[in-house]
Parts: structure tokens; sequence; C-alpha cells
């Protein structure tokens, strides 16, 4: 029979989820967006696609950067 956790790990893990969520599609949206508005400045509508991948990038290393200090303030409290 499995225990239930406290409550208030169950809260920290929805946050820790919702802010890896919000760091990964926030840069990848605000990227899109500014791709697609220079491609539509310019008429060049290809130019959406890489600042996708750029912002797909910088959110990636936004939550590599976040997990790695989260798991290692996790292991000091062991």
């Amino acid at each position: 029979m499995q225990k239930k956790k406290p409550m208030h790990q169950v809260a920290e893990t929805l946050a820790l989820v919702l802010q890896f969520s919000l760091n990964m599609l926030v840069p990848i949206g605000l990227m899109s967006f500014l791709g697609w508005w220079i491609g539509k400045r310019t008429g060049q509508s290809w130019v959406m696609i890489p600042f996708f991948f750029i912002g797909a990038i910088a959110g990636g290393n936004s939550i590599y950067q976040m997990s790695k200090k989260y798991f290692k303030d996790d292991k000091k409290k062991e």
C-alpha cells in the first residue's frame, strides 16, 4: 500500500511542472511571434522557423539550468 504524500509536496511538484512549462512556452511563443513579425515586415515567411528553434533552445536551456539548481538543492536536503 502506498503512503499518501503530504499536500505540500503535491503542491510543490505541481508548481515545478508549471514553471517548467512556462519556461518552455514563453520563449518559444515570443521568438515565434518575433519571427512572424519580422517575416511579415520583410516578406520572408520562412524567418519564423529559425526564430522558433532559437526559442526552443532558449527554453530548453532555461529548464536545464532550473532543474540543475533544483536537483542540487534537493540532494542537500537528504
